[in-house]
C-alpha cells in the first residue's frame, strides 16, 4: 500500500508552539504523491497551522467536505485562493441552509456562509457526492449514509429553517474510509448520520475487513445514557483497535469510551500525525 500519513490542522484542542485551535475540524491526508483536505475549520485558521508544520496547502490535488456546517466548510475560501480550480467533493445538500435552535427556542445560522458558496459554486470544480465516490486511488467518501439504527440520530436540534419547523436529517453527512493491511481507517467529520450506521455502511464496501482506527467528530455531546451503552456495545462488536473521538464528541462521551476503551483511545490535537 502506499504510504498514508494524517496531520491534524483544526481541532477543539491544540498542542504544539504556535499552533491555534477552534471549534472545528480539518485533517491533512497524504496518501503516496496524492494530497487531500478534509474538512477546512470554520476560519483559515488551518492554513496558519499547516504553515508552522510544514505543510503546502497549495498543493492538495483534492477537497473533501463531510457537510454543510461552518465549522467544517468555513475556511474553503482561503484554501481555493492558494490551489486554485480543484476538485472538491460534497453532497449538494451540503449548500443549503443550516440552522440549530437554541435553548431559548430562537435560532442561529450554522450553514456555509455566503463567501463559502461562491467559493464551492465559482472557483471549485464541485463533484455532487450522491453515491461512493472514489477520491483518489484507495481513498473514498461514502454519500450519503443510511439511518439503520433505531439508537442514533443527527446530535442535536437541526433544522433546514429559521422558525425551526422543518427538521433537517443531514443527507450531507459522509465518511471518508481507506484500506490498509492493518485494516480500514475511517475518517469521520461529524457522524451525523451515526458513527454505528457510518461503519457499518462502510464495511459494506471493503468485504467486511477489520475497522483498525476511527478518527474524527462522533457528535455524541448530547448522547443519552441509553444511546452511549448501546454505542459502547456495538463498538465493541467492531473491536476497532483505535479510536480517536474529536470535536464534536463531547468531554463526557470521550471519557466514556476512554474507560470503555483501554489503551485504544487517545486524542489528537492539532498538529498531532498518525502515520500507518
Amino acid at each position: 500500500m502506499k504510504g498514508f500519513r494524517l496531520t491534524v490542522l483544526v481541532e477543539n484542542t491544540a498542542q504544539g508552539h504556535g499552533l491555534l485551535a477552534e471549534h472545528g475540524l480539518a485533517f491533512w491526508i497524504e496518501l503516496g504523491s496524492r494530497r487531500i483536505l478534509f474538512d477546512t475549520g470554520q476560519t483559515d485558521i488551518f492554513c496558519r497551522n499547516a504553515g508552522l508544520l510544514g505543510i503546502e496547502i497549495g498543493a492538495a490535488d483534492a477537497i473533501v467536505l463531510s457537510h454543510g456546517h461552518y465549522d467544517h466548510t468555513g475556511g474553503l475560501d482561503a484554501v481555493l485562493k492558494d490551489t486554485g480550480p480543484i476538485k472538491v467533493f460534497a453532497h449538494p445538500k451540503a449548500l443549503t441552509s443550516k440552522y440549530a435552535q437554541n435553548s431559548d427556542g430562537t435560532s442561529r445560522k450554522i450553514g456555509m456562509s455566503t463567501q463559502t458558496k461562491k467559493a464551492l459554486q465559482e472557483v471549485a470544480d464541485s463533484v455532487p457526492t450522491e453515491t461512493p465516490v472514489e477520491i483518489v486511488d484507495g481513498l473514498s467518501v461514502t454519500g450519503p449514509i443510511p439511518r439503520v439504527t433505531d439508537y442514533e440520530n443527527t446530535g442535536g436540534p437541526f433544522f433546514r429553517d429559521e422558525s425551526c419547523r422543518q427538521p433537517d436529517d443531514l443527507i450531507d453527512d459522509q465518511a471518508a474510509f481507506l484500506e490498509t493491511p492493518a485494516g480500514v481507517i475511517v475518517i469521520l467529520g461529524c457522524a451525523h448520520a451515526g458513527i454505528i450506521n457510518t461503519l457499518h455502511y462502510v464495511r459494506q464496501f471493503v468485504s467486511n475487513r477489520q475497522i483498525h482506527t476511527v478518527i474524527g467528530g462522533t457528535h455524541l455531546v448530547t448522547a443519552d445514557e441509553t444511546r452511549m451503552d448501546r454505542t459502547v456495545d456495538a463498538l465493541r462488536e467492531f473491536d476497532i483497535q483505535r479510536l480517536l473521538p474529536l470535536h464534536c464528541t463531547g468531554f463526557a462521551a470521550a471519557a466514556r469510551l476512554w474507560t470503555e476503551f483501554p489503551g485504544r483511545v487517545s486524542i489528537c490535537p492539532v498538529g498531532k500525525p498518525l502515520e500507518f
